[in-house]
């Protein structure tokens, strides 16, 4: 995006987290998220709801228009329209969430800072009386009408959030009155883009307030934004069996809307056990107007599968690493397991046949697992490894960076496997026939620091990775590169005992010649450590000196 506008965004950024973390008062983190996340998807629905508003009141008055209202036909023209704007038809046929006068956002922030028992009039066709009972009461009952107007969120708006925080009213009223100023447009940016926008950095920063356990419901936006560039997620069904926020879904329908394509080509199945990450997930999805089936309850996606039937053309996730409580007896002899039965003291293989369970026969995924994954000999994950290879399903490895994740310090791979890899154009994209070949990455050199615990990937990095991918499977352009990239076949692989880790199969980087002469080097080199140590022996000297005039050390 433009520059100006890029700096638009990251100064709101600031301005609001830095406001909103002050109100925070004694909350933790991980409780005052859902505060703060649940009043921007407020914000949002309503802000939607009030441009349609606009939008129809302006076609009522449009002569011509099938909607035009005549003045002539209505011995009071302003009450017309006023009762034409609440018939909620208007409002669903363009997939705009039905907004109840109390829920909608002038009504909340008029009314935020009346005292408890305060009475208000709210209008919907005829006036009623609303008893403000408290604060956090008023946005629990506004959330809980949004859900009970609109069914597809039924089940994902949390009952009596609100009311059980132990945030001060001021404080409650202040954080209203700071998301009400984020603003409804910008020259370059839609409602929409600017909300879904704030929502996606809060995430992020709430994820490294909260460390480790935040982590596990957000997954750096490079990473998401590195397997989708290399998927390419066009048209058809994308399936996250261990969803967290939903990063995957938003940033697939960003690609497609960067490659010209219609926002309607995805559909988006997904699936969380956490319930209130299931439920953030949810107003992810409703905050920028994507259509979802999440099932009907959070659940866990061994055990209690909500979409058993789903074949997904991409598949792609984030699960937990190295999960040693997972295995249920139920699961012995399960119909997912087709390539060997996963350890029970582990889920990493249990996830990767999940996914191909579920995977479409031209379908592909991707998934991040903990390095082991690659090399592992424990409870046969070896044999399954072999079979995958066998049965020629791997694609891809690429082994990541470290420190690219706030809540594990654990080194990580990317594994793309797919069903079919005979070629044609399954996207719309020809492909080469890859059959008996994999392509291996290693980014660990890449990314750069972004504070002193965390690295990230930048654009350059995800499109000389995606590129690379690309290239190998479209027969364009495509060289190995020492240190870097390597297609090996399955005979190499088998010889290196079906091991997967990058680093065996790219080697080192080749070396630049050094020009200079050695006896030139060492020279210079001899030089260079004898003013260090000068330098060195007159700061010993100084602080000697200091320490003496304080009275340390000898007289």
């Amino acid at each position: 995006m433009p520059d100006n506008t890029q700096q638009f965004l990251n100064d709101l950024d600031k301005k609001l987290w830095n406001a909103a973390d002050r109100l925070r008062a004694s909350l933790d983190a991980a409780v005052y998220k859902h505060a703060v996340l649940g009043l921007i998807f407020l914000k949002y629905i309503s802000d939607a709801f009030r441009m349609r508003q606009d939008e129809i009141k302006s076609l009522f008055q449009t002569p011509g228009h099938e909607y035009f209202l005549n003045p002539a036909d209505y011995t009071d023209y302003a009450k017309a329209i006023r009762t034409e704007l609440e018939d909620r038809d208007y409002y669903e046929e363009e997939n705009v969430f039905w907004v109840p006068p109390l829920a909608r956002w002038k009504t909340i922030q008029d009314n935020a800072k009346l005292p408890p028992g305060a009475e208000i009039e709210v209008t919907n066709g005829k006036k009623e009386t609303y008893h403000i009972k408290s604060l956090g009461r008023f946005i629990d009952d506004a959330l809980e009408a949004v859900e009970r107007e609109n069914p597809r969120l039924k089940g994902f708006i949390e009952k009596n959030r609100y009311a059980r925080l132990e945030l001060p009213q001021d404080n409650l009223g202040g954080l209203i009155d700071l998301i009400a100023t984020i603003p409804f447009e910008h020259a370059d940016l839609h409602a929409k883009d600017i909300l879904g926008h704030v929502y996606e950095y809060f995430l992020g920063q709430f994820a490294l307030a909260e460390g480790k356990k935040g982590g596990q419901y957000f997954t750096p936006k490079s990473i998401v934004s590195l397997i989708v560039e290399m998927l390419e997620p066009c048209q058809g069904r994308v399936y996250d069996p261990a969803m967290g926020s939903g990063g995957f879904f938003v940033q697939s329908e960003k690609f497609i809307k960067e490659h010209g394509g219609k926002l309607g080509n995805l559909s988006v199945y997904g699936q969380e056990s956490n319930p209130t990450t299931w439920r953030l997930a949810a107003m992810n999805m409703a905050i920028r107007g994507i259509d979802f089936n999440f099932g009907k309850e959070p659940a866990n996606s061994f055990t209690n599968d909500q979409h058993p039937d789903l074949r997904a053309d991409y598949v792609m996730a984030n699960p937990p690493f190295n999960i040693k409580e997972w295995w249920d007896g139920k699961l012995e002899g399960d119909p997912r397991w087709k390539y060997g039965t996963p350890p029970k003291g582990n889920a990493n293989f249990a996830w990767v046949q999940h996914m191909l369970h579920h995977l479409a026969p031209n379908g592909s995924l991707a998934l991040l697992l903990a390095n082991g994954s690659m090399s592992s000999n424990a409870g046969g994950e070896d044999s399954i490894r072999k079979n995958l290879l066998q049965a020629d399903l791997v694609e891809c490895l690429v082994a990541l960076p470290g420190q690219l994740f706030a809540n594990t310090q654990i080194p990580a791979c990317i594994w793309f496997l797919t069903k079919n890899k005979k070629g044609g154009s399954p996207n719309r994209v020809p492909l080469r026939n890859r059959s008996g070949q994999v392509l291996f990455i290693d980014a660990r050199n890449l990314g750069y620091m972004k504070n002193r615990v965390l690295r990230d990937f930048t654009p350059e990095d995800i499109k000389k990775i995606a590129g690379t991918f690309q290239k190998w499977k479209r027969s364009d352009g495509y060289e190995d590169k020492a240190g870097f990239c390597k297609s090996a076949t399955l005979q190499e692989i088998a010889q290196h005992g079906h091991v997967l880790t990058p680093g065996r199969y790219v080697g080192a980087a080749a070396q630049e010649e050094d020009s200079e002469p050695f006896a030139d080097k060492m020279e210079r080199l001899v030089a260079e450590l004898e003013e260090q140590q000068a330098e060195g022996a007159k700061l010993d000297a100084a602080i000697a000196d200091n320490l003496k005039s304080l009275g340390f050390g000898k007289n």
